[in-house]
């Protein structure tokens, strides 16, 4: 009896640990956060230009993201847009921190509580104008600008740079800014 306790003991205890180790994860295999990263000039205001569709974001255009300097150092998150099926806006605030060190676009970003996912600058303009961010795995990415369009000649490269990274960019939905 006390064989297979401490049999079940330990296989859980290794189901524990993977899943904490897997659940860490801030960044997909074989993509690399932009460095270096001036958190200063990424403050502000950033319009989604296209995003994978994902269940929190669902029926929504006209989508910014704000981001600005909490006393403690991380950084606030206010995510707002129009969702078009419901005819009302919603509003979404978090808190992202940086997973290595502040010269490095890796942060872990919550929404909800103690609950962080990865939030990846992998592609900054040298001017902080447009950006592309991948979440904790293939499934989330976003490309985002200061304005409400993007040049196409960004758009096409950010997005050659996502494919040869893995990234489905024919799943991408093209967000509206029309109020």
């Amino acid at each position: 009896m006390n064989k297979s306790k401490l049999l079940l003991g330990g296989t859980l205890l290794s189901v524990v640990a993977i899943w904490a180790l897997s659940s860490c994860r801030t960044i997909p295999k074989g993509v690399a956060a932009v460095q270096p990263f001036d958190a200063e000039k990424y403050l502000g205001k950033w319009y989604e230009i296209a995003r994978f569709n994902y269940r929190f974001e669902k029926n929504l255009n006209n989508v910014t993201a704000t981001y600005s300097l909490n006393p403690d150092g991380s950084i606030k998150v206010d995510n707002r847009g129009y969702n078009f099926k419901k005819q009302e806006w919603e509003d979404a605030t978090g808190k992202a921190k940086f997973v290595e060190d502040a010269n490095t676009g890796k942060l872990k970003v919550s929404f909800f509580g103690p609950f962080y996912s990865g939030y990846n600058v992998i592609a900054l303009d040298p001017e902080y104008k447009y950006e592309m961010v991948a979440g904790k795995d293939r499934d989330y990415l976003w490309l985002l600008s200061r304005e409400t369009t993007m040049p196409e000649s960004v758009k096409q490269k950010y997005l050659e740079q996502a494919r040869s990274l893995g990234y489905d960019t024919s799943e991408l939905i093209w967000v509206e800014h029309t109020r």
